[in-house]
């Protein structure tokens, strides 16, 4: 395959490109920043510089690229994580007019197939109470913090499936929430535990699925190689998981204490992101991942893999 990663130089990114290269595949690296260049051929890839929000600049480096796939990994959030809905705008962004851009980009150098990044945001307002799957209608996308950020997500998808409908093959994978090396948000997560600046909400009953960043990885190359994927696929772990469990097993395997919780206005006040998310109840299931692509994850529990993943960090410091 010829591959053109956009956003190549993210936390999903940089693992994909080396993959990818690895398996025989020749990959160009999409990065905005001139800066970064050197990254992406440090791993094997050519390089093209463009803004994603700047139509014609992507429209010319991917018919200079002359791709058979695309792979739509595009974000920007701050490393700490989304606290607050302003944080979450430039990904926002990204979601809706630069997966316009990469898509229109995409069909006019003939590209055949284009994967991109979505994510359990996507379900929104959701209240599971069972692993769901993806075929499932999406609940209501709430009226909290998170609606825009929803809706984008949401939106990217549309745009998706229309695209498939005229004739682009395109897969949107709904991947949990990322750990793993290389991932700011579990690193920053840790400091903070430390420095005690982590609290939960009181009564949060929120359940998230996660996926190791390495495992985001294979599923990204296996929806790119298979001969006829589905339209979306949740890219999760076997094992959902209680926010308040995965900050206990990140507090031991920082070795930091136990966080404190606060009542839910209060954090709501300070992180409204992080407020709405403690009480969004979305396990899903992976199944069709499974059947479909012939993936499994490596790393099937987030609650029992953490304390080796730090302890893997720890070292490469």
């Amino acid at each position: 395959m010829k591959v053109f990663v956009a956003g190549a130089t993210g936390v999903l990114g940089r693992p994909l490109v080396r993959a990818l290269i690895e398996g025989g595949h020749e990959v160009t690296g999409l990065t905005r920043s001139p800066a970064r260049r050197d990254r992406i051929e440090a791993l094997g890839a050519r390089a093209a510089v463009a803004d994603a929000l700047d139509a014609a600049s992507i429209a010319r480096v991917v018919q200079e690229a002359a791709p058979t796939h695309v792979v739509h990994v595009l974000t920007a959030l701050p490393p700490a994580g989304p606290m607050r809905p302003r944080d979450l705008r430039a990904t926002n962004l990204v979601r809706t007019r630069g997966t316009a851009n990469l898509l229109h980009a995409a069909r006019e150098a003939g590209a055949r197939r284009v994967v991109a990044e979505s994510f359990l945001g996507v379900y929104g307002a959701a209240g599971f109470d069972r692993p769901r799957g993806e075929d499932e209608p999406l609940p209501p996308p709430g009226r909290g913090s998170l609606r825009e950020a929803v809706l984008a997500l949401r939106a990217m998808e549309t745009q998706l499936l229309e695209a498939r409908a005229a004739g682009l093959e395109t897969v949107a994978l709904r991947y949990g929430g990322f750990y793993g090396p290389g991932v700011p948000g579990l690193s920053g997560l840790g400091h903070a535990l430390r420095a005690r600046k982590v609290f939960v909400p009181r009564g949060a009953n929120g359940v998230a699925s996660f996926i190791h960043v390495d495992d985001a990885v294979t599923a990204t190359v296996a929806a790119l190689e298979h001969p006829a994927p589905s339209a979306v696929y949740n890219v999760v772990d076997d094992e959902p998981i209680a926010l308040t469990a995965y900050l206990a097993a990140a507090a031991a395997a920082f070795g930091a204490p136990p966080p404190r919780s606060l009542p839910a206005w209060i954090v709501g006040l300070a992180a409204p992101v992080i407020a709405a998310a403690a009480f969004m109840r979305v396990p899903l299931s992976n199944a069709k991942a499974k059947a479909e692509l012939g993936w499994r994850p490596a790393y099937p529990s987030v609650r029992e893999s953490l304390a080796a993943v730090v302890a893997a960090m720890r070292e490469a410091s």
